[in-house]
């Protein structure tokens, strides 16, 4: 994405692509139902817990380690093989992400190197900073151009200052953004999507969007289907303003996902309750 224009608030410009403030509305009003449920006033943190769950499965499926929810449930050692690590990572994420929300609008480079530190678990010298060039990148199910490094170097201090300038854009289009570019860039060695998807993530978080973090995009994205997430993202590579709007769009509809999600773990916490309650206590 470029970052120069006739606006000072380019992520502005685009909350007014045709459908992004419908998306907008339609997140909203998912995201609304969620906060409003009558188990949330009482069990929010299982509620985030199990979205935080919830979401890293979607992630890790994403990134090649489809596994069952129970399976990740389960699961102690993330040691093994490829998936078991990413996985793993993906998990870690999710847990590192609410430690860095007030860092994020001051030092986003700081942030997306820690993600990438804590993902790939690694004392490696590629750990933890931008790729160089000449550097691969393992991001097998991304198959897009590889920008070079000094062109991921230019393009991460413009989405720096963009996010510590702030924005009146949506929290949608701001974590839609932040996503896309970091998917499009592929700025260290590994772990990128992972990465972008925490990051996002953050962004919905530390907006006040989704303060308690009960929407799992990943969750929807991951129900969308790694197909369409990447031809939404190919779309955003295109910098057209109607691939633009349609990359934001299927974000949107992601948040959607994620809030039905906990909306259903929260109406099966009810029943729960209520089938307790209608045994009466205990003899």
């Amino acid at each position: 994405m470029s970052t120069t224009g006739a606006t000072a608030d380019p992520l502005a410009a685009l909350g007014s692509l045709p459908g992004v403030a419908e998306s907008v509305e339609s997140v909203r009003k998912a995201v609304d139902r969620v906060y409003g449920h009558r188990i949330m006033r009482r069990r929010s943190n299982e509620i985030t817990s199990e979205a935080a769950l919830r979401g890293a499965r979607g992630s890790g499926a994403l990134s090649g380690a489809d596994w069952a929810l129970e399976e990740v449930r389960r699961r102690t050692d993330f040691s093994g093989d490829d998936e078991a690590r990413t996985m793993g990572a993906a998990l870690r994420l999710t847990a590192e992400a609410g430690q860095l929300l007030s860092v994020w609008r001051q030092s986003p480079l700081r942030v997306l190197a820690r993600l990438h530190l804590v993902a790939a678990a690694s004392d490696s010298d590629e750990v933890g900073r931008p790729r160089q060039e000449g550097e691969p990148v393992d991001e097998p199910l991304v198959e897009l151009p590889l920008p070079s490094a000094a062109e991921v170097s230019g393009r991460l201090d413009g989405l720096s200052e963009l996010i510590i300038a702030g924005s009146s854009a949506p929290a949608l289009v701001t974590a839609a953004v932040v996503h896309g570019e970091l998917l499009a860039l592929r700025p260290f060695a590994s772990h990128n999507g992972l990465v972008a998807r925490t990051a996002a993530r953050i962004v919905l978080v530390g907006s006040g969007l989704d303060p308690k973090s009960v929407c799992p995009a990943e969750v929807g994205h991951a129900e969308l289907g790694r197909a369409a997430y990447l031809a939404a993202l190919d779309g955003y590579v295109s910098g057209t303003p109607e691939g633009m709007a349609a990359w934001i769009a299927h974000c949107g509809r992601a948040v959607e996902l994620g809030a039905r999600e906990s909306t259903a773990v929260c109406e099966a916490l009810q029943r729960g309750a209520a089938q307790q309650a209608s045994r009466g206590p205990a003899q």
